[in-house]
């Protein structure tokens, strides 16, 4: 693929390349999110279990244990065998078991075919976001990391509302969602030949040119990837606790949470929508302080008063707010790996991020127990805003260290 910009191409969200990706990219919120409808009556289909209470409010978590487990992995195997053959691999084992718990006939087994799910979330995931790194570059990468995280936040509201449909019908039935992946496959199988063209057209970089980066690549992925944890740890308080906030200061939790979701994911949506334009003006270093500082302004909302201005008013800026540190996180993760490393590094940044979802209950919910939600809202804030601080002082240094360098050069005129 030329890797100049051209403009004489179509817009890149009508290239079938591009359909292909955005659509593997909505498999993340599809593999946890879909069977939530259908978690109380399927606890009734199990009741013959005695720990079947426990089990089906597992099943949502346990794709994300097996990704932060697989992901390292097939990142290495994306960057020894290929991407494309991983992600093809990937979408055909995600529909086959994540479509299983139609029919499989104990929630043990159910149970297992979840976990299958994640081994496959983890191919498809680090084999798309390398693919994306190396078929695209430049403002055509902003553009594509901004429709993705639309994408997902918009698919979330299909697959959720799709599956509550289904889902009144019969507890198996949303298991059915999961095989629609196996649609993607004529768009995909093509992404085969397109990767061996890529690599048969690729120049070399002159001689020396990767070395800092091949040397540093491994030290700035996990300082990224530790970034990216403590990122969606931070963001994941909203869909696993806000339902327990409502509640607890006398709101409906259950139509409450479905309100101030809606309202994170319908604004996160559309600020990732222009997110190209946003960071082209900015750059990335202020878009990541801005980023955050929405993420911390709307934290700082929800810790002052709980009520529904504050809620959604908190719910909008965070939406706003991770909508541009999402796609920032990715497209940093693309530009510290080399060419050759680019799997691996997806790979750490995928686990980070599921990581991030699952300690984030495990680590925030007994602390909020010891001190209540105000406090531990106020403390996202203030970490939020430290994350902000820090991308202003790099940019800030970048800014005199770009001027010392400019003035030591020799007066040409």
């Amino acid at each position: 693929m030329p890797r100049n910009e051209n403009s004489s191409r179509p817009p890149i969200w009508l290239q079938k390349t591009t359909i292909a990706l955005l659509l593997v990219a909505t498999l993340k919120i599809m593999a946890n999110a879909t069977i939530s409808p259908a978690l109380p009556e399927l606890e009734k289909a199990f009741s013959g279990n005695v720990q079947a209470a426990y089990l089906t409010r597992f099943l949502v978590a346990a794709p994300s244990l097996t990704v932060v487990l697989v992901a390292p992995i097939a990142g290495m195997f994306a960057d020894r065998f290929g991407r494309a053959p991983l992600l093809v691999s990937g979408v055909i084992l995600f529909a086959l078991s994540g479509s299983a718990g139609a029919y499989l006939p104990d929630l043990f087994s159910v149970l297992v075919s979840r976990l299958v799910l994640g081994i496959a979330v983890a191919l498809t995931m680090t084999a798309q976001v390398a693919l994306v790194g190396d078929l695209f570059e430049g403002n055509r990468r902003s553009a594509f990391m901004g429709l993705q995280t639309a994408a997902i936040n918009f698919s979330g509201f299909l697959y959720i509302g799709f599956a509550g449909f289904l889902a009144g019908y019969s507890p198996r039935w949303p298991f059915l969602i999961y095989a629609l992946p196996f649609l993607l496959l004529p768009l995909l199988l093509p992404l085969l030949r397109r990767e061996r063209e890529y690599a048969a057209n690729r120049e070399p970089a002159p001689e020396g040119q990767n070395a800092p980066s091949d040397g540093n690549w491994f030290l700035r992925a996990s300082a990224l990837s530790l970034l990216t944890t403590a990122t969606v740890m931070l963001f994941f308080l909203m869909p696993s606790q806000l339902p327990f906030f409502l509640s607890e200061n006398g709101m409906d939790g259950a139509s409450g949470t479905a309100i101030g979701l809606g309202a994170l994911t319908l604004t996160g949506g559309c600020v990732a929508m222009v997110f190209k334009r946003i960071s082209g003006f900015l750059g990335l270093r202020a878009t990541f302080a801005l980023g955050f500082a929405l993420m911390g302004t709307g934290f700082a909302t929800l810790s002052v008063d709980a009520s529904w201005p504050t809620v959604l008013g908190g719910a909008v800026q965070i939406g706003a707010g991770y909508a541009l540190v999402q796609p920032a996180l990715f497209l940093v993760a693309l530009s510290v790996a080399p060419q050759s490393k680019r799997g691996r590094v997806s790979g750490m940044v995928t686990t980070a991020m599921f990581m991030g979802q699952v300690i984030s209950p495990l680590l925030l919910t007994p602390l909020l127990q010891a001190v209540g939600f105000g406090p531990v809202f106020g403390m996202s804030s203030i970490v939020l805003s430290v994350f902000a601080f820090t991308a202003l002082c790099m940019l800030v240094f970048q800014a005199i260290a770009l001027r010392k360098t400019v003035q030591a050069q020799p007066d040409r005129l």
